[in-house]
């Protein structure tokens, strides 16, 4: 019987190969098919949850299938939209569904939600922004121009190299970012791209003015690649990620500590303190697994429990592929010791349909009530 260390090296060895092979599955390969032919089709929340194969697909690349029977919730999980600190979504305990308020955000950008781009529509709108504060006409016929040649063009640029290149398309994205003060420092801004967003500490994240970041943020080439200036959350993310759900899937069926593992490895580089871990039931038991935890430690006062995850853990090596990996080496090996043969064989965890990150939290489940009510 192979080991759970071993289960979850197989597959992480060439993460993209396991996730190629998973994507080239008949299933999967039909449904995506689907999804990435009819997504950018649809323009409001009635037309997303009325085409449940559309709809089934966005939920489960985000975690969320043993809620796609409750369409009237998401349809309130999407109206209220995720940039109101008082949306439903934001009120939610489980924070996936504030992901999906955000990756299909008809709230900000009504009929064009399932095909915003930053680099594309949120550009413009910033551009447009700057010129009407200096007191450019929003019809003025050579704006309109600048625009209309800025989208005709900018979802051909594939690297930053590229993007550098062309005078036009870079004059034209750092006005609208309010950057022109540094349109000569190329050098300079060809780090911040090449930096990204992620990691707290890139260049972008340190700088002062955030319009550093929220530029490397429009132009992620960092984290797309070659997809930086097409990539959109409701197309691009979503088959991204309803390969990956998949993959776990795949994985927890025949071994959940290898579900657990492969979860924390995509989590990992978003975590920045104990109360993220410890508000996730997956993320917890990966944890307290591997440092030796007792899982009923999870009794005791929430600040306590941070307090020591603090004092046992770098959260800044969770961002490095070596620490991490021999971070959920330790779990692996653990995971296996304290469960014998039944890590291997055991059906879907329990873990998957607890509270929080996984289940349906106890606010879901009321708000459900007072819906059918």
């Amino acid at each position: 019987m192979v080991s759970t260390f071993t289960s979850y090296q197989l597959i992480t060895r060439d993460i993209e190969r396991s996730l190629t092979r998973v994507e080239n599955k008949p299933l999967v390969a039909r449904e995506t098919e689907y999804y990435a032919n009819n997504i950018a089709k649809v323009t409001s929340i009635d037309e997303f949850v009325s085409d449940t194969r559309l709809f089934n697909y966005a939920m489960k690349a985000h975690g969320l299938s043993d809620m796609a029977y409750a369409k009237a919730f998401m349809v309130k999980v999407l109206e209220g939209g995720a940039k109101d600190p008082d949306s439903f979504a934001n009120k939610l305990t489980d924070k996936r569904y504030l992901e999906f308020a955000k990756s299909y955000n008809f709230a900000a950008h009504g009929s064009q939600a399932t095909v915003y781009s930053d680099a594309q529509q949120g550009t413009v709108t910033r551009y447009q922004l700057q010129a009407t504060l200096a007191g450019v006409a929003f019809d003025n016929p050579i704006l309109k121009a600048q625009n209309e040649d800025y989208l005709a063009r900018i979802k051909d640029v594939t690297s930053i190299d590229q993007f550098l290149a062309d005078d036009a398309l870079f004059s034209y994205a750092m006005k609208a970012y309010g950057l022109t003060d540094r349109l000569d420092d190329k050098d300079f801004m060809r780090k911040i791209l090449a930096g990204g967003v992620t990691d707290p500490d890139s260049l972008a994240n340190r700088q002062s003015n955030p319009a550093y970041a929220e530029f490397a943020t429009a132009f992620d080439f960092a984290a797309h690649g070659e997809k930086a200036t097409v990539f959109t959350a409701a197309q691009h993310g979503a088959v991204a990620n309803y390969a990956r759900q998949t993959l776990e899937e795949e994985a927890g069926s025949q071994n959940e500590g290898v579900r657990l593992a492969l979860y924390f490895q995509r989590k990992a580089g978003s975590l920045n303190n104990p109360y993220q871990i410890l508000a996730d039931q997956a993320l917890a038991t990966v944890v307290r697994t591997a440092l030796g935890i007792p899982a009923s430690s999870a009794t005791a006062d929430i600040d306590r429990q941070a307090a020591m995850l603090s004092e046992r853990m770098d959260f800044a090596d969770l961002k490095e592929p070596e620490a991490l990996g021999k971070f959920l080496a330790r779990f692996t090996s653990m995971w296996e010791l304290n469960n014998g043969q039944s890590a291997a064989s055991s059906p879907a965890s329990v873990l998957f349909g607890q509270p929080l990150e996984f289940g349906i939290s106890t606010d879901v489940l009321l708000t459900l009530q007072r819906l059918r009510g």
